[in-house]
C-alpha cells in the first residue's frame, strides 16, 4: 500500500536580526543599518549607546524615536525653548506624516449658527446689493410720505421714524460686522501658523537632504576609490606577470 500523503516542506524562517538601541529580536526588513543612517543622527544616537557598532542595525521605530529627539534638540538649540508647534514639527518628520491642511473647510465645520449668519450679513452689508436695495428703500419710503401729504403720512418729514430705523440699523451692524472681522483674524492666524509648521519642516527636510547626500556622496567616493584601487593592483600584477615573462 503505498503512502499517498504529500511530503511536507519546512516552512521558510523570516530572517531576524536585534536592535542595537533596544536590544529587541526584529525582522531584518524592519531593521536599517548604521552606515546609511546620517551621520549628525548616528552622533546623537551614540550619546546614549556609545558602543554602537559601525555595522549595528536599528529598528525603525527606534531611529523614528531619535530622529524626533534630534529635531527637538536642533530646534532648543536654534530657538531656544521649543512650543507645541515645534514638537509637532519634529514630530511630523519623525513619522513622515504631512502638515499641510485646508484651514478653510476645518473653520467652516466649527462654526455655529449664530456665526454663519453673522458673516452672511456681514457679507451682504458690505455688497452693492445692499447700498442699492436700501437706497431704493430709502427712496420708496421719502416718496410715499411726500406724495400722500403730511396729514396721511405714516412718517412725515423730516422722517423721524425712518432716522430711528437707520440708526438702528447702524448700530446693529457695526458689531456684526467686528464678529466677523474677528472671525476671519482667528482664520488667517490659524493659516499664519500652519504656513509657519511647513515652512519649518521643509527648512528642516532640506538641511537633512543635504545631509544625506553629502553622507551619501562621501560614501559613493570612497567606494570609488577602493574600486579604483583594486584596479591599480590588478594593472600592477599584470605588468610583473609581463615582466617576468
Amino acid at each position: 500500500m503505498t503512502d499517498t500523503t504529500a511530503p511536507s516542506h519546512p516552512t521558510p524562517r523570516k530572517e531576524r536580526g536585534v536592535c542595537a538601541v533596544s536590544g529587541r529580536d526584529r525582522n531584518k526588513r524592519d531593521l536599517i543599518g548604521v552606515d546609511v543612517i546620517r551621520p549628525a543622527l548616528v552622533e546623537r544616537i551614540r550619546k546614549d549607546h556609545p558602543t554602537l557598532a559601525p555595522d549595528a542595525a536599528i529598528s525603525r521605530a527606534e531611529l523614528a524615536r531619535y530622529r524626533t529627539i534630534y529635531v527637538e534638540e536642533l530646534l532648543k538649540a536654534e530657538h531656544g525653548d521649543i512650543d507645541e508647534l515645534d514638537r509637532k514639527v519634529a514630530e511630523s518628520m519623525a513619522s513622515h506624516e504631512t502638515l499641510a491642511e485646508n484651514i478653510e473647510e476645518e473653520y467652516e465645520d466649527k462654526r455655529t449658527i449664530g456665526e454663519k449668519l453673522s458673516d452672511h450679513l456681514a457679507s451682504f452689508g458690505g455688497s452693492w446689493w445692499f447700498l442699492i436695495t436700501f437706497a431704493v428703500f430709502l427712496g420708496i419710503w421719502m416718496a410715499i410720505n411726500l406724495v400722500v401729504g403730511e396729514k396721511r403720512a405714516f412718517d412725515a418729514y423730516p422722517f423721524i421714524l425712518l432716522n430711528l430705523i437707520l440708526s438702528t440699523i447702524a448700530a446693529a451692524q457695526a458689531p456684526i460686522i467686528m464678529m466677523s472681522q474677528r472671525r476671519q483674524e482667528q482664520k488667517d492666524r490659524l493659516r499664519s501658523l500652519n504656513d509657519y509648521q511647513i515652512n519649518l519642516k521643509a527648512e528642516l527636510e532640506i538641511r537633512h537632504l543635504h545631509e544625506k547626500m553629502d553622507h551619501l556622496m562621501s560614501k559613493q567616493f570612497q567606494r570609488l576609490a577602493e574600486i579604483q584601487q583594486v584596479q591599480l593592483e590588478i594593472m600592477s600584477e599584470k605588468r610583473l606577470k609581463k615582466a617576468e615573462r
